[in-house]
């Protein structure tokens, strides 16, 4: 005979405050540099159909070959998937690296495919070469404004960042030397300067071919390691690729590169060009972060160098980005307000805006959203306050006609701030 349930003689619980995290006080210190960018959190909305997203750096694909791809991964998988599906080397697939070299000759590179680590995208790497090199309160010198994703990196492990100014023509040289004096004068380590010299994020510009010798010679002449990051680096609209910081010194800069703009960010896989002495190391933390970098997107990507036209194609991604970079800046000069400024890149992703006095990109963002149009305000891409009168307006991702309207959406908010 079943009796009555035994009463609850638990306390109530009350629900959890919002943002209420019952592990705060077990977190190592540095999980507090773990933060939402403004724009992942941006992603939710931006997602939305109704609205022209001038903000994420979402890549292209349109003109990829599919039913080709599709077919020589069917290939790959049902002639050599024991191997595709099977753990490999920390280091990444021979073929692989050996392929790398050859991608990065465009660039005047000279490199040895030891020396060579595929990375899950240059992300990781950017994270390793950070890993190993920073310990909590060391300095990491970047242009000013600098890649959020690169930011975010750095406070993950405790690294100051300290701005390095930049002009039309890219990173200023002495506002370099100024920055590496003055932080050394303060009895603080600077250990590595992070660029992207190439159609830079989230400016656009690129740095003058004259400036690239003297900023390494100035890294070399103050300790200071180069890491050149270089995701954009073949996407200029007239064809033109610049010659590599890595070119320039092989001993004294790390070159990170993806196949996540010139093919398909899906496949995560990048790479890591270090001088030999850092390749073990590198290696042994690539190990320990994911064992080995995913083999069946390794050869997928190694197979369709091989295999198909990949000059060719990122010839197709350079024209139709340059059709949407023109369409934005025709609609900027259209558009926006008198007092506003943007860069003119000529390759990559991004324009860079300046909006008058008296505007702030980040609070007007909300206003921004409620007319259906988002863009990636300046702010966070800096470490120091700065960037409040500046935008990142994305033309990689929408077809001309929505950049057009985006733009146009945009200019509309500005003029009701103003």
């Amino acid at each position: 005979m079943t009796g009555s349930p035994a009463p609850d003689l638990r306390p109530p619980v009350s629900p959890a405050p919002p943002g209420w995290d019952p592990y705060l006080d077990r977190y190592a210190v540095r999980a507090a540099g773990l933060t939402s960018s403004e724009i992942r959190s941006l992603f939710t909305v931006v997602s939305r159909p109704e609205v022209v997203s001038l903000a994420g750096g979402l890549p292209d694909l349109t003109g990829l070959p599919l039913d080709a791809l599709a077919a020589e991964a069917a290939r790959l998988i049902a002639q050599d998937g024991l191997s595709a599906l099977q753990y490999t080397s920390a280091h990444g697939l021979p073929k692989l690296r050996g392929q790398i070299c050859d991608v990065m000759k465009l660039e005047g590179i000279t490199a040895h495919p030891d020396d060579v680590v595929v990375s899950v995208g240059s992300q990781m790497g950017l994270d390793l070469i950070t890993r190993l090199f920073c310990d909590p309160g060391d300095v990491v010198v970047a242009e000013g404004p600098s890649y959020v994703g690169a930011l975010g990196c750095f406070a993950a492990y405790q690294a100051q960042v300290a701005h390095v100014a930049m002009d039309e023509h890219g990173l200023v040289p002495e506002s370099l030397r100024t920055t590496l004096r003055r932080v050394q004068a303060a009895g603080r380590r600077v250990k590595f300067l992070y660029t992207i010299p190439n159609f830079h994020n989230p400016s656009g510009v690129t740095l003058a071919v004259e400036r690239r010798a003297e900023i390494v010679e100035i890294c070399r002449a103050y300790g200071v390691l180069v890491v050149e990051d270089n995701p954009y680096g073949m996407l200029g609209f007239d064809g033109q690729t610049y010659p590599a910081l890595r070119s320039l010194d092989q001993d004294n800069v790390v070159y990170l590169g993806s196949f996540s703009k010139t093919f398909a960010p899906g496949l995560r896989v990048g790479w890591v060009l270090s001088p030999a002495a850092i390749r073990e190391k590198l290696t042994l933390a690539m190990e320990s972060a994911i064992l080995c970098p995913p083999t069946l997107n390794q050869l997928i990507v190694s197979r369709y160098l091989s295999s198909h036209d990949w000059q060719g194609q990122i010839d197709v991604f350079r024209e139709n980005y340059r059709r949407r970079r023109d369409a934005m800046l025709a609609a900027l000069e259209e558009y926006l307000p008198p007092g506003c400024t943007w860069t003119v890149p000529d390759g990559g992703f991004f324009v860079w805006v300046t909006v008058p006095e008296g505007v702030d990109t980040k609070a007007l963002l909300p206003r921004a959203l409620d007319a259906q149009v988002a863009y990636a305000s300046g702010s966070g891409f800096f470490t120091d306050g700065s960037g409040a009168r500046q935008m990142r307006l994305s033309f990689c991702y929408p077809t001309p006609e929505r950049i057009h309207e985006g733009v146009r959406r945009v200019a509309a908010v500005l003029r009701s701030a103003l």
